[in-house]
Order: C-alpha cells, then structure tokens, then sequence
C-alpha cells in the first residue's frame, strides 16, 4: 500500500496496475489506487461509476472486458459465474445484466452447483475449477471461460463428442484489453492537461444597507472549500498544495503545462494621488473580477499583494479590498497567510548574520586557518562545495583540487574582505518598531570589539521580497538571489551573497514562498494573493509569477486584473519600466482610481488626515473644488497615455458624493482622454456595482495597444531618472547630491549601469513634497541618495528622506484587535 500510495503522488506515473497474488487483491489494497490511475478499474470509485452506467467516467476491469470479447451475442442467455468474487465479479455481473444476460453467481461448494451448470449458456469460472467439479456437469455446448490468475489462454474441447464444451482462458487476452486500458488512460490525461473551460459556481451576495463592517461581510459568506475552486478553475490535483480550508499553493509546474495555451487580457489597476486615507484600488481591483465572472461570465482573476503586519496593526489595516468587494477569509489574507513574510524574515537575516560572522572569521584568523575550516576535511577527503567552485571560477581559479591552491589563491579565495562602512544589508521584522531604525550590533564580549551601527527594516522592504515579486522560475530566483549585493569589499567592489556561499541556503528558504497562494472573493472568484513589495522603496507590484499563471488559466478571452502601489506616477511607471520588463508580458488598459474625496484635496480642499474626521468640504457638494482638482486627474492620464495603453477612470464612488459631483468627474475625465470613465458602487453593491466598469474594461481591451517603454536601459542611470522626473513628476530638472552622484559613479563603474530605474518618492504628491497637491511644476527633484537592488534588478534613487521602518501611531489598529476564545474567531480587523 505505501509503494502504491508513493506511486500515486509520482507526477511521472499516468496509471497504476496491480500484479499481486490473489491472496493481496483486497479492497484496502484496490482502493489505495487513485481513481484516476486505476487502469484495472477495481477501486470502489471506479467500480461505483461502472455500476451506475457511467462508462465514460470510467475503466472497465480488463478481466471483465475479455469475456465480454469471448461471449458471443448473450442477449436473453443465462450466464453463470462461480467462484467470481470481490470486485472483478460485481463488474462482470453488471456489463452482463447491461448486455441482457440473466446472471447468476454460486461458489464451489453450493449444493445447487451441478444443477446450475446443467442450464446455464456460459459459464465463468472467477477461481481455479476443483478437480472434483467434472467439466460434464456442464451443459453441452455451453462456453466455459476461465478467469483464474496465471492460466494462459487457449481453447480446448471438452464433454461428448457430438456436442462438446468449449473451454477457453483469459490470460493473454486480459493482458491485451490491460493494454487498451492503458491508452485509454494516457489520453484521458492527456486530455487532463489541456486547458478546460472554466465550471465556475459563483456565491451569491445580498448587500445590507447600511454596510456593514469589512469582517461582518467577510464572515457572512462561506466560501468554497479551496480545492472545489481550483478544480473548477481548471487546476490539477497535483497543482495545489493546501493551507486549510479557504487557501492553497498553487505550484509552477502549471506554466509548463499550459505553455502553449495562448495568455488572457492584462489589466493594471492605478490611481490618482491619493489621499493618506487611500482611494480604495484594492476594492476596485475585487469588484472588476467580480462584475467580469459572476455577473458577465468572463473568466477574471485578481493578483494582489500580500498585506504587512506593519500596516495591519499599526495605522492603515488590513488590505484585503472592502465592503462587498473584498477578499475572503478577510483575517486570514491579513494575518500570516500561507507564511511568505515569514520564510523571506527568515531568508533575509541568515544572509546578515553570515555577513557579519565572515567579517569576524577573517578579522581573527590566518589565511590557513580559514581555508582549513572553509574546506575542511571530511572522511579523509577534502573537497569543495559546488558554490565554492562558482567563486573560483569567477576568480579566475580553474582548479577543482584543494590540494593544489597555491598561497595567493587561497588568500584571494577565503577572503571578501568586507568593507563595514559600506554594508547596505539590514535585518528585517515584520512589525512598525521606530526603536529599530538605528541599531548597534557585535557589542557582545564574544564579538572581539567588532561594533557597528546598523539598523532593521520591515520585513517587506526586503530586498529578497522584491526579487520574490519579479521572478519568473525557481532558478531565475535562485540566480537573483545570488547576484544580491551586500557591500564593497576594500577596493571597492561588490560583495554577492553568492561570494558569501549563502545562495542555496536563501533558495531552500524561499522554495514554498515562490508559489503563488489561491484566495477567492465574496462572490467565489480566484484570487492571487502573492508578494508585497513596498511601492516607496521597491515596484510595489504583486508577482511576475502569479499573473503569469492567471492569464494562462482564464483563457485567451479572459482577463487578468491586477494592482500597482500608491498613485499612477510611482506603481504604474514602476509596472510598466520594471515589471513589464522582467516578465514580457503586454498590459491590455489601466483603470486609473479617483475619488471625488482626493479630487477636492488636490482643488485646494483642507488636509486629510488619517483619524479625524473628514471636514466638511468633504461631505457636502462643491463642484468648483472637484473641477479645480480634475488637473491631477489629467495629469494622471497624460502619464498612462505616455506609455501607449487605454485608460478607463473608475470613479469610486462615496455615498457623500453627489450625483453632480460624479458626472462632472465622468465628463471631465473624457474630455482628458479617457477611453471612458465609469462611477463604481462594487463597495456597497459588489460585482454588481461595478458591471459597468466591466463593459468598459472590456471594450478598452480591444482597442489597438501601443505599449512602449518610457526610456531605454542603455542610457546613463542619470539621464534615465531624469526623463522620469521631467515627464512623469512634472518637475524642471533633478539635482543630485555628492552622495548620491558618487553611487551613481560607483554603480556605473561596477557594471549596474544599464538596470531600470526605481524611484523612492513620496506618494502624497506628484513632486517630493508631501504638502503640494495637484500638479506642481517648475520643481527640482533632489536626489539625496542612489541604491542598488542587483538581484531584483534595479537601482532606486531616494528623492529626499525614506524610511524603510515604519512606525506605530500613539493608537495603533492593535487596540481593537482581539480573539474570542470560545470560537477562535478574530475580532477588530478591518
């Protein structure tokens, strides 16, 4: 049972059969076979379907089928089985009864054997025939077929001779109908693996008035069990991996399998500058998928970012959309999930602890010393790790012997010699800790004095998190990871996490976290939820590979719907120049969020402060401050249009916006270039709400897309960030400082020149000034710093000051966050 257990979770073994004694064919032996590899067809499953008259769905026993080949026309006949037992003779009794045959079944020793014998038109024998059972007993003429194990077929004549018996066995010809069984198994998986059009059963919603909250809605639906949703999305059983009820891995062999199944729609979700409050992209980006599936029936999937711990308990919440368009179970998107954060925190601080610890080994051992340790003796033999062989070759060292490194070779191969001061690698902890942003490490005895400043990061700033979100293969990671750089060694080159022999370990980590996790809506359609890469500091776009995977499963006519950080001019710039780049995919339209709420803020409106109450300038009608703040409208819309894709404006809309308010933003938004521009109620109505955006999307994919890139790669780091500032920010020119003019020499030099670039802006405007709503212009955007993410791919200049560290607010969301402890269930997210 465990070989045959094994067997079936071997994805290189399309069926199973079982040559066993007699003795093993038990049904705890039978029904270990996965129905689905059961080319004998005698597991309950299958065996229940052939009962029931289902023969497309399944097998029939190749024992049975040979003497269904041997009987002649049997329609009205009596046919008798003796010593058929177990699964074999409950299939041969049904294929008869459905052939016509009268069936009857005895063992060897029923006292009605001989008379049964005598009247019966066929007879099969299920087990060798006794030698004390005369084949005379038989009635003349009749066929006698053996099925006993191990006899080879023939034909024999037995009985009188003018009216002989004719006796045959089944062996070779059960063999053969084996075989046929078998390509009939092959073609049905064959046919398994093609794409399958979408069985979707959607949930249905009932919209209260007045909403409730986020996780009143959230726990009034229940959702599909996950494995019912990946089956009818076209998922393979041996595709998912499960977490629970409500989520599961999806693995990326899926790609292979579908790599000729042409790709669906690709739709970027964006927005205007927003408000600190948001304006809602995540909702809008759920009630497009569930306005396409459950009420246009057009296959969508969304592609979200997972949620930080940070934000959930510090200021923002949860990020699981809203109202009747959010993704459920709404705690279990915002808290752990499936456990990424957790496996790159992990990933992430063994790459620093190893920094510092090979900083210490080289500071308190010879040469000699280190290599005998580097490549120690094992067993009597010294050998080299395969990434031990990588750092020779790229040193230019062809030898594969430790034995025969001369002394400069081992001093050029165990020594990095990290420059401290230029350590750019900082721990991570998924939690807004202010506390953390400036640290001192080593200051233990047994760290010998070597002291340094450093600092943590949250976990989502993590360098490993961006290259999570753009990779395409466990090998590019694997590649990505390695060409991570750390620091500068003393003369001023980088320093990899490959040098540091880290590299497999980071994969290992990493090897669950690349998978994308299946989540589903309030209206029961797929959901994506992978990486979170922060949009300051990093693209701030959800993974290469989970829409990759989307749009092969919803086919060439569907859409895949997915969701840029902050405003257009930081996550969709950084979509279209980083992401777009890393995964080759082609976006179909942008659905640029608005808000009649930051409309007014950039028309001159009060602040907006997370917290307090909204002035009134917010709550009531004012047409003259919506009309003023349309620029950043405009502006917003220029920038998409400089990329060469159609832009629908979804007006999210507030039941404190009036019907004047709304249709004076439609219209503007049109006389600006909008494709169209449609008012949403997917927040307080669901996919319903937003059936109209859905119409719209869909005929804005089918306009002729003219996609470019904003700038080429080969033009100089300064010139790229440059075109950036100028034609997307709106600013007069850019001014580096010393600093950051000294990395941009420095990365040029080291070869990095020709990355994308990343820009680490504030959100809250246009320009670099938090302060300065609508469209400024005439600005010079300083650029106080120039990093590098090698591994992930770009280089990302900070315009003013960034914190990679947030902090907690004097009452953070924790406070209403609480666990009922009779039902286990989460109370205060939101």
């Amino acid at each position: 049972v465990s070989e045959i257990l094994r067997l079936n979770e071997d994805p290189n073994v399309q069926g199973l059969a079982l040559d066993l004694p007699e003795s093993l064919y038990s049904s705890k032996v039978l029904n270990a076979v996965k129905p689905e590899k059961d080319v004998d067809g005698l597991s309950s499953v299958n065996l229940g379907r052939l009962i029931h008259g289902d023969v497309y769905d399944c097998l029939v026993p190749p024992t049975v089928c040979a003497v269904m080949e041997l009987l002649e026309d049997i329609g009205g006949k009596k046919v008798l089985l003796v010593g058929a037992r177990g699964a074999e003779g409950a299939a041969l009794q049904s294929v008869l009864r459905r052939e016509g045959a009268t069936v009857l079944s005895c063992h060897w020793k029923s006292p009605q054997l001989q008379s049964e014998l005598g009247h019966a038109d066929a007879v099969v024998f299920g087990s060798a025939k006794p030698d004390d059972i005369p084949v005379s007993w038989v009635k003349p003429g009749a066929t006698i077929i053996h099925c006993a194990h191990g006899l080879l077929s023939e034909k024999r004549n037995y009985g009188q001779q003018n009216n002989p018996a004719a006796e045959k066995t089944i062996g070779s010809l059960a063999v053969a109908m084996r075989m046929q069984n078998m390509v009939k198994n092959m073609e049905r998986w064959i046919q398994s693996q093609q794409y399958k059009k979408w069985d979707l059963h959607c949930l249905k919603l009932q919209p209260l008035s007045p909403v409730p909250s986020d996780i009143e809605i959230s726990r009034a639906q229940s959702p599909k069990a996950v494995d019912v949703l990946a089956k009818e999305i076209g998922l393979l059983t041996d595709e998912i991996e499960i977490y629970g009820q409500t989520k599961a891995k999806v693995r990326l062999s899926l790609l292979e399998r579908l790599k000729d199944q042409p790709d669906g729609k690709y739709v970027l979700v964006a927005g205007i500058t927003p408000t600190p409050l948001g304006e809602g992209k995540s909702t809008v980006t759920v009630g497009l998928v569930q306005a396409l599936t459950a009420h246009l029936n057009i296959n969508s999937f969304a592609c979200l970012r997972q949620p930080s711990q940070g934000p959930t308990f510090g200021v923002k919440g949860g990020a699981a959309g809203g109202g009747y368009a959010q993704v459920i179970p709404m705690e279990e998107f915002n808290l752990h999930l499936t456990g990424d954060i957790h496996a790159i925190t992990a990933a992430n601080n063994l790459l620093a602890a190893a920094i510092d610890a090979r900083i210490l080994h080289e500071n308190t051992q010879s040469d000699k010393s280190l290599y005998n340790r580097l490549v120690p003796v094992v067993n009597g033999v010294r050998g080299f790790s395969a990434i031990q062989l990588a750092r020779l070759r790229r040193l230019g060292i062809n030898k594969t012997d430790p034995e025969t490194l001369t002394e400069e070779e081992i001093s050029k191969f165990v020594r990095l010699n990290i420059d401290p001061s230029t350590i750019t690698w900082q721990r991570v902890v998924d939690t807004n800790d202010r506390f953390l942003r400036k640290i001192t490490v080593g200051q233990a005895n047994t760290e010998k004095g070597f002291v340094r400043q450093a600092q943590f990061d949250i976990a989502v700033a993590s360098e490993i998190m961006a290259i999570l979100a753009l990779t395409t293969s466990l090998q590019d990671m694997k590649e990505r990871l390695g060409k991570m750089v750390v620091a500068n060694d003393q003369k001023g080159e980088p320093v990899t996490a490959e040098d540091l022999g880290v590299t497999g370990a980071l994969a290992v980590l990493m090897k669950d976290a690349i998978k994308p996790t299946l989540m589903q809506t309030l209206e029961g359609t797929p959901v994506f939820v992978h990486a979170g890469p922060f949009a300051n500091i990093a693209h701030g776009n959800s993974s290469v590979l989970a829409d990759k995977i989307a749009l092969k499963l919803v086919g060439e006519k569907g859409f895949v719907v997915t969701e840029a950080g902050f405003g257009a001019d930081i996550g969709m710039e950084k979509f279209f120049n980083i992401k777009c780049r890393a995964s080759g995919l082609v976006p179909s339209v942008v659905v640029l969020v608005a808000t009649v709420r930051a409309l007014k803020m950039h028309g001159g409106g009060p602040n907006v402060t997370a917290g307090a109450p909204l002035k009134k300038e917010y709550t009531e009608e004012n047409l003259q401050l919506v009309a003023d703040g349309c620029c950043n409208l405009q502006k917003q819309i220029q920038i998409t249009q400089l990329f060469g894709v159609p832009v629908v404006v979804a007006l999210n809309v507030f039941k404190t916006d009036s019907p004047a308010e709304v249709d004076l933003v439609c219209k503007i938004a049109k006389e600006f270039g909008a494709f169209d521009a449609v008012p949403c109620n997917h927040w307080s109505a669901g996919g319903r709400g937003a059936v109209k955006l859905a119409q719209a999307v869909e005929k804005a994919a089918n306009q002729k897309n003219s996609f470019k890139y904003l700038y080429s790669l080969e033009l100089p780091i300064v010139e790229k960030i440059r075109i950036i500032a100028q034609k997307v920010y709106g600013a007069q020119d850019i001014e580096l400082s010393p600093v950051a003019q000294s990395q941009v020499d420095r990365y040029t030099r080291q070869g990095f020149g020709s990355l994308p670039i990343c820009m680490a802006k504030t959100h809250l405007s246009l320009s670099h000034q938090p302060e300065r709503k609508g469209v400024p212009t005439g600005f010079i955007l300083p650029i106080s710093d120039v990093r590098a993410s090698i591994g992930a791919g770009f280089i990302y200049p900070l315009v003013g000051t960034m914190s990679t560290m947030p902090g907690l607010p004097t009452r953070p969301c924790f406070y209403d966050i609480d666990l009922d402890p009779i039902t286990e269930q989460v109370k205060g997210l939101f």
